[in-house]
This record gives C-alpha cells, sequence and structure tokens, in this order.
C-alpha cells in the first residue's frame, strides 16, 4: 500500500497566543466556564515505552517532567469529589503509557469500586500485556465499567509505525485482539493526520477490525475515535468571543467545560490541576492544587484549543457534550 501524504500546515504566527485575554488582533479571547465536573483524568506519568513521532505530550522512555502518580493522590480527589458532590460519572486515565505506572492496577481498582467508569488509553504493548492477569480479574469483577481506549494511528501497518516507531504494529495488534477476545470494552483512537477523508479512514478501519474479527463499530464515533492532528507550532486561528456565534458552537461543548486532569511535575511536591488532557506541559495552565480551585474560568489561550476542540470538535472524554 501507497504511504498516505502528510498534511503540513505553515508555522504558526509567533504573536498568536501570547496574551489570554486578548488574541493577537485585539479581540476578546474566547474562555469557557466548568459547568460540571463530568471527567476527572489523571496523567499518569509522561515515561512510555514508545517515542511517537508527534506526540501531543512528549511521552517517551526517557521523559518523565511528568512523574508516576501515586494511589493516595488519586484517592485525595476521588474524596472530594465525593464531599463537593461533583456530578463526576467518568476517570480517565492517560499518561504516558499509563501501564508503566506501578500503581495504576489499584488506581482503576479503587475508582471501579467507587462506582465510577473508568476509561484508560493505552498502546496496548508490552506494559499493557505485563498487567493482563490483573486486567482479566478486574474484567470479571467490573465487566462493563472498564473501557479500554487503544492508540492505533492508522488501520495500515505503514503509517502506524510512521507515527509510532519500527516493530510498534505487532505488539498493538497483538495486545487489540487479547482485549476483544477476553470481552474488555474496547475503543480505538486514530489520527487524521494523513490527507484522507474521515470516510476513507473509517472503510480502512472496518476492514481491519474484519480482519481481525474485532468486534468494534468502525462507523461509530465512540468506538472508533479519530482525532484532528495536534501540532502547535502549525498554524491555527486563534478563537474570539465572536467565533461561537459565528461557528454555531457553544462554549459548552468543549472539553474543558466538563473536564479536568490531574498532574504531577518533576520536582513539583503536590499534584495539580489543568483544565484538559491537553494542556499539560505548561504550568501558566495550572488551575491549583485542588478541584474547586479548578472551577475557574480558562481561555482558550493554546493551538490545541483551537485545532482540536473548537474546531476539530474532538473531545478525550466519551461523555456526549452538553448542548
Amino acid at each position: 500500500m501507497a504511504s498516505a501524504k502528510i498534511n503540513i500546515p505553515p508555522r504558526i504566527q509567533p504573536e498568536k497566543f501570547q496574551d489570554p485575554e486578548l488574541t493577537s488582533t485585539g479581540a476578546r479571547r474566547a474562555s469557557v466556564e466548568l459547568v460540571a465536573l463530568q471527567t476527572l483524568w489523571f496523567n499518569t506519568g509522561t515515561l512510555c515505552n514508545l517515542a511517537c513521532a508527534n506526540c501531543y505530550i512528549d511521552s517517551s522512555p526517557t521523559n518523565d517532567s511528568l512523574v508516576y502518580l501515586q494511589l493516595n493522590e488519586v484517592r485525595t480527589f476521588l474524596d472530594e469529589i465525593s464531599t463537593a458532590k461533583h456530578l463526576t460519572t467518568e476517570i480517565g486515565f492517560t499518561g504516558g503509557e499509563p501501564f508503566i505506572n506501578p500503581d495504576l492496577m489499584d488506581m482503576l481498582m479503587l475508582c471501579l469500586r467507587r462506582g465510577f467508569a473508568v476509561l484508560v488509553l493505552t498502546n496496548a504493548t508490552k506494559p499493557m500485556m505485563k498487567c493482563r492477569d490483573q486486567l482479566s480479574a478486574i474484567q470479571a469483577l467490573f465487566p462493563r465499567a472498564l473501557r479500554v481506549r487503544v492508540s492505533l494511528d492508522h488501520f495500515s501497518q505503514e503509517q502506524h509505525q510512521i507515527e509510532r516507531g519500527a516493530h510498534s504494529w505487532e505488539p498493538a495488534i497483538k495486545g487489540l485482539r487479547w482485549l476483544c477476545t477476553n470481552g474488555f470494552q474496547v475503543d480505538i483512537a486514530g489520527r487524521m493526520r494523513w490527507s484522507e477523508t474521515e470516510s476513507a479512514m473509517r472503510a480502512g478501519y472496518k476492514s481491519l477490525f474484519r480482519k481481525y474479527g474485532l468486534n468494534i463499530d468502525a462507523n461509530n464515533h465512540t468506538r472508533l475515535v479519530l482525532f484532528p492532528e495536534m501540532d502547535s507550532s502549525r498554524e491555527v486561528p486563534e478563537i474570539t468571543e465572536s467565533c461561537w456565534g459565528k461557528l454555531g458552537i457553544s462554549p459548552t461543548q468543549t472539553m474543558c467545560a466538563t473536564s479536568r486532569m490531574v498532574i504531577k511535575r518533576r520536582g513539583g511536591g503536590i499534584p495539580k490541576v489543568v483544565p484538559c488532557t491537553l494542556l499539560a506541559g505548561d504550568p501558566k495552565f495550572e488551575l491549583g492544587d485542588s478541584l474547586m480551585e479548578a472551577k475557574q474560568r480558562v481561555t482558550l489561550n493554546h493551538p490545541h484549543c483551537s485545532r482540536f476542540c473548537v474546531l476539530g470538535g474532538a473531545s478525550c472524554s466519551t461523555h456526549q457534550r452538553i448542548q
């Protein structure tokens, strides 16, 4: 199969995304209020067994700028959800590769025992497979509450390995088949990195799922999520207050209206809360040490806010957007 062409937009204008309240043209920057904390994410750390060509959080086998979260730290935030009576129903785990974190399995059990639906993002390779006995035990106890989203960037081995590196395809397929064979709730995350239409991408994944006998509906936008490609160095419009009306979009449809994420920086001491899964790298997006402090308004002062959330209409959560 011939390699698909990659779209590379021009580099972003340096004056953009500088002022948290004003765009480069002097217009009021769009902002979002937290409507309801439906999903709380935990970043388990930036360490990963793979080094992708374009990882939005720069995860790799050597990057531990976000260190491992620990079980007691997750428990503290779950306690706050209970005490403050947040409407949180979903807990998400991302990384890095979450299955590298030695506390992950205990974290999953803690969240599931407290009645949350749990979503884990993984590359489904060796770190996950090392945990398969524990995962099977969790699956037996909570057969519908744990969902695993596997990163499979393209339906072809060649394109997937352009992003994930040589020899990354077969381990991912092995892990994916193991999950599906053993009855896990499995979703796929692909990338719109290549110059292919969404319909062509879904058709390609449909053929792949059929080939391996995977019970995944390629036309279901929750089961197969196709994310916009994120590159903060590339040109994208800034979102102003007037854009909501022009685009026919409500601020409540963005991730930061219903989500927050907990991170822990190396040398930072205690965990911090950031608006979403996309903005962990820059300390200026830290909202505080607690969910209460993190209820504050978020200005859309990052290229990912524009490309992924507003213009891309994407969300890392499985929740339906509030209209």
